[in-house]
């Protein structure tokens, strides 16, 4: 790596830091600390385990479709390299935000092994990506139908209509999109939206387990909702591991969603130490594709 290119990581780095910091300042100076330690107290713990479950299967579904995308670009690597691989470019994108990042690894890695075109691997990484956003999408129209937020035009008939048109013509645009600028991958295209969203329900029952750690049992719908609404928020390179944004998200939307902002807050901190957690376990895997897996 050049010079040139270490100074910009460094910067990137830095930025993102000072971003994540100033977000966490914003969140805790909206939210009454004494509340939140409390309420931290009285978390009911076994709820997490199958948090963690959900998350993690949640993980394994969307790796599913990333690796039916290395096929349809004659890239065949095992379910279980495929798992590790995806385990440490976890790891990447959360703890060296600086650095290559989790997809610009797995793309060097796999054009290292199996001279398969940096293009290629780019496009399959990045549609990776938009199928995620994609099934994210799709269920807050869904979810907008159903959750009352008090906003006066987002409960007007011109706004249900555009939520039931969003419904019908999600997946429709994203067919058209991935023939036009992805057509290698469209033999993938149900099964990989099968795969988004069976990953994407595992965190929507992920974040409930970890509501009823902490003893919501009202308004989970809109919880839900919100949890959708961070999660793009999130993907967004502006914080490390969306650390701030998230949080940023639910403390202004409490209001309009009828939620408790404190606890908003909590469960977006549980919901980031199981992604760490499980990302984590990325930093001590070797990926050897020279291996039977």
């Amino acid at each position: 790596m050049s010079q040139k290119s270490r100074i910009g990581n460094q910067l990137k780095t830095a930025l993102k830091l000072s971003l994540t910091g100033l977000a966490l300042y914003l969140v805790f100076r909206k939210i009454d600390t004494e509340q939140l330690l409390g309420l931290v107290k009285t978390i009911h713990w076994l709820w997490l385990l199958p948090a963690v479950l959900l998350f993690v299967l949640s993980k394994v579904a969307t790796a599913f479709r990333l690796n039916g995308y290395f096929k349809n670009i004659g890239l065949h690597i095992s379910e279980g390299q495929n798992w590790r691989l995806y385990l440490v470019g976890m790891f990447y994108n959360l703890f060296l935000p600086g650095g290559i990042g989790g997809d610009g690894y797995k793309v060097y890695l796999l054009n290292k092994h199996f001279k398969t075109p940096v293009k290629k691997l780019i496009q399959a990484a990045l549609l990776d990506r938009l199928g995620g956003l994609v099934a994210i999408v799709f269920l807050l129209f869904g979810f907008f139908l159903l959750v009352e937020v008090q906003i006066g035009w987002l409960e007007s008939g011109l706004w249900n209509g555009l939520m039931v048109a969003g419904l019908v013509l999600t997946i429709p645009a994203f067919w058209l999109a991935q023939k036009l600028f992805f057509k290698d991958f469209l033999p993938s295209f149900w099964l990989g939206n099968a795969w988004s969203f069976a990953g994407q329900v595992a965190q929507l029952v992920c974040a409930w387990f970890i509501l009823l750690s902490l003893g919501i049992h009202e308004k989970q719908l809109a919880y839900q909702l919100v949890f959708l609404l961070s999660s793009i928020v999130a993907v967004l390179p502006l914080t490390i591991g969306g650390v701030g944004a998230r949080e940023l998200v639910f403390v202004y939307a409490h209001t309009y969603a009828g939620i408790e902002e404190t606890a908003a807050v909590a469960f977006s901190m549980i919901f980031f130490l199981i992604s760490a957690l499980v990302s984590l376990v990325g930093a001590g895997i070797r990926v050897d594709f020279s291996e039977k897996s």
